[in-house]
């Protein structure tokens, strides 16, 4: 086994005993790139000086007994939307092809005081705005898409270039990715990750979060960045428990809640039964299911996007008057968009999402978490716009994506995709575990549970 197909969790305890330099590690990390990124495009840039004097500083300061904590000397990719200092931080966008920062984004300084390496910055759809990331193919199959926004970080951990990776999540841009390429992705609950320095979809719903190869290595991570910042405005107060403590609590009588609308309606038959055996995996651990239904559910995409679209509209607004022509087409058109959604309706978006939020903590009284497909259908090729439904329908193929994501966005709820399965094309298939309000500690140990029980997360596409 090469370095770089270790877990974080596995590459963590040897560098602890002495086992594994953080050098070789990153080497190992950039050999593998070098192998195959010319095929995947997850990387918008690779910054392998960067990665090496870090991986020295690491290894030195272990050496002479300065340990840092499990993250110290483990390669990871940063999405190009989070401002890297000396390092050009485009949003995948012409609009920023020149902007290098002063100053790293709050969750880039978290993992740096963790001793993380940064191997390179990630591509993303151009300002987050999508479900798919053009430029980068799935790892498992490149002729299929590696979904989005956060598709090169998910594909660059889904193959092996790093051991982990931020990514964001304003209506499911860190799980729909991990889903189609295999990973491990948690949305943490609104509030709890700072986002400052990190380019904005929509300030009410963006969120920051990892992705990795297990749930052991998503606690690890989100250790590492989650905290008040003062500097955000949407920062919680909310105390930060060690996110690993309750990892092995199991699902013994715990409640899940499996829906009987909204994520059954045009779901893929490969998709239905890989949730539903993960499911019978975790009643079989002890978890007691209870059917559930989800309130409001006809109103989710509507109000969504009537926050979305003039949140995204008015961080743009400058850049749309001065320079439109530097978007690219799609983006430009959601933004002009945005533009014609009126203030009231905004407002009453925002006040049905408090009607949202109240139906939901009603639910979410009688269940523990809600279990539920993460995408509706495994990655689709990389050409396709749209997305066919079992009934002979079409829509969009961004629309499809997200749509299973939204609710834990639109209700700032916490949420973990774990791979559960591959199709009969060999795709991967995922599944969510939403839980209530920063209570990330029991989506974990659910996922945690699953994972332990299977063989199915902590793979590598074998490229």
């Amino acid at each position: 086994m090469q370095p770089y197909e270790l877990t974080l969790t596995e590459a963590s305890a040897r560098i602890s005993s002495g086992e594994l330099s953080p050098r070789e590690l990153t080497e190992s990390a950039l050999t593998r790139i070098e192998a195959v990124e010319g095929r995947v495009h997850a990387f918008a840039a690779v910054t392998a000086e960067i990665a090496l004097a870090q991986a020295d500083r690491a290894t030195a300061e272990i050496a002479r007994g300065t340990y840092r904590g499990p993250l110290h000397g483990i390669p990871v990719g940063i999405k190009d939307l989070m401002n890297t200092a000396g390092t050009a931080t485009t949003a995948s966008s012409k609009v920023r092809a020149q902007f290098v920062p002063d100053a790293d984004a709050a969750v880039v300084e978290a993992v740096g005081r963790a001793g993380m390496v940064m191997v390179g910055k990630t591509h993303t759809h151009e300002f987050a705005y999508g479900g798919v990331t053009p430029t980068t193919r799935n790892p498992w199959n490149l002729e299929r898409m590696a979904g989005g926004s956060s598709g090169g970080s998910a594909a660059a951990v889904g193959y092996g270039g790093v051991l982990a990776a931020l990514g964001s999540d304003t209506g499911g841009s860190i799980r729909i990715p991990a889903s189609f390429c295999g990973t491990v992705g948690l949305k943490p609950t609104f509030g709890r990750v700072s986002r400052v320095g990190v380019a904005s979809l929509a300030w009410s719903l963006d969120t920051v979060g990892p992705l990795t190869r297990n749930v052991s290595d998503a606690a690890l991570v989100l250790n590492a960045i989650a905290g008040h910042d003062p500097r955000d405005p949407g920062s919680a107060r909310t105390p930060v428990p060690d996110f690993t403590e309750r990892l092995e609590d199991g699902v013994d009588g715990l409640r899940i809640g499996i829906p009987t609308n909204f994520f059954t309606e045009d779901l893929d038959g490969e998709t239905d039964a890989a949730v539903a055996a993960a499911v019978r995996v975790l009643e079989g651990l002890g978890a007691v299911v209870v059917p559930v239904v989800i309130p409001q559910a006809e109103h989710l995409g509507a109000v969504i996007t009537g926050i979305m679209m003039p949140e995204a509209s008015a961080y743009h607004r400058r850049a749309l008057r001065e320079t439109p022509e530097l978007f690219t087409e799609e983006v430009r058109s959601l933004l002009e968009v945005g533009e014609t959604i009126l203030a009231t309706d905004y407002i009453d978006a925002l006040r049905f999402r408090q009607s949202m939020k109240d139906a939901w903590k009603d639910m979410m009284r009688a269940v523990d978490v809600v279990v539920a497909p993460t995408v509706l259908t495994p990655a689709l090729p990389a050409q396709d716009t749209e997305r066919f439904r079992p009934d002979g329908t079409s829509e969009d193929a961004n629309v499809e994506f997200g749509r299973l994501s939204i609710p834990a966005n639109l209700l700032g709820l916490p949420s973990l995709q774990v791979p559960c399965g591959f199709s009969a094309a060999g795709l991967p298939l995922g599944v969510q575990i939403m839980g209530r309000p920063f209570a990330e500690q029991t989506v974990l140990a659910v996922g945690r549970a699953y994972e332990l029980a299977t063989d199915t997360v902590g793979r590598i596409a074998p490229l």
